[in-house]
């Protein structure tokens, strides 16, 4: 018999384990799996959810309110991050949530909700979690804090787009450049974009900067990766602000700090670094390099 329920639906799925059996051999990497499949249960448990069912390496659970679900998620990572290596291989998990109504049949769960969580848990990295808006927005305060709104999808069956949202657990590298970026000051006066030996400056003059493939755009840069209109900086507050409009990211390194990915989302441009359009400045033959002085 069938009954309609509401409750946040969770995926936990062990990533990198097709090097650990190409490395350790099939039962070692199974003992392995299970291990970590085991802790997701465990931990699902004590934070009051509910073990739906295991699929290979990954879990999927339920639990009665999206902030639980929500604490579940980031002991899950921490604890994945506490393993140590196996033969020198580090298995880490991708995590994906969602919140809303539910059919349960015979201790399963189906619908909408289920299959939306399923795609989050694809659509994330080892060591990320990832959930819709619509889900951050039921957290705690203090967990909203940890969060940080990504880009919007289609998904089949809704009229409007799915915001997603990540969920952080930890002070990873992209974390802190995230924070530290919109956190600085030392911002300078004016910024120098340099792209194939021409200047622009943005600043007291120049307050905006649209870089993109389309002839139109302040800045063309012809990658076939970049969208028509692919990013904008802009001077807010004193502030360089660069807005990322595209499809496929806008890639951003400053010097000292990881290359960030950004998806329609926009970060402070400090100190010296370089932009790449719809691809890793490690692939792209075009660069635009910038200086805030």
């Amino acid at each position: 018999m069938s009954a309609q329920t509401t409750g946040c639906v969770l995926f936990a799925d062990v990533s990198g384990s097709t090097k650990l059996y190409e490395t350790v051999g099939d039962a070692a990497a199974h003992a392995t799996i299970d291990l970590c499949v085991k802790l997701f249960a465990a931990l699902t448990l004590q934070h009051g959810g509910r073990v739906i069912k295991t699929i290979g390496d990954e879990v999927m659970a339920i639990f009665p309110q999206a902030n639980v679900a929500g604490r579940a998620a980031v002991d899950i990572q921490l604890g994945m991050q506490g393993m140590a290596p196996i033969d020198k291989v580090r298995l880490g998990v991708r995590i994906g949530m969602h919140h809303g109504p539910v059919v349960e049949r015979d201790g399963d769960v189906f619908g909408d909700t289920v299959n939306l969580a399923a795609r989050l848990t694809e659509m994330a990295s080892r060591g990320q979690i990832i959930t819709s808006l619509e889900t951050a927005e039921l957290l705690e305060p203090i967990q909203k804090m940890d969060c940080r709104s990504l880009y919007a999808i289609t998904v089949k069956g809704k009229e409007r787009e799915v915001g997603l949202c990540e969920v952080l657990w930890t002070d990873t590298d992209d974390a802190t450049q995230l924070v530290a970026s919109r956190a600085t000051t030392d911002a300078g006066k004016q910024l120098r974009v340099v792209y194939r030996g021409r200047t622009t400056l943005v600043g007291s003059d120049k307050k905006s900067l649209v870089l993109g493939r389309d002839a139109a755009a302040d800045l063309v840069v012809p990658d076939r990766m970049a969208s028509r209109t692919h990013c904008e900086i802009e001077v807010r507050q004193g502030k360089f602000m660069i807005t990322d409009r595209s499809a496929n990211g806008t890639y951003i390194s400053i010097d000292g700090d990881r290359e960030l990915v950004l998806r329609r989302e926009e970060v402070m441009l400090r100190h010296h670094g370089v932009i790449a359009l719809g691809q890793s400045r490690n692939t792209a033959t075009e660069l635009v390099e910038f200086f805030c002085e």
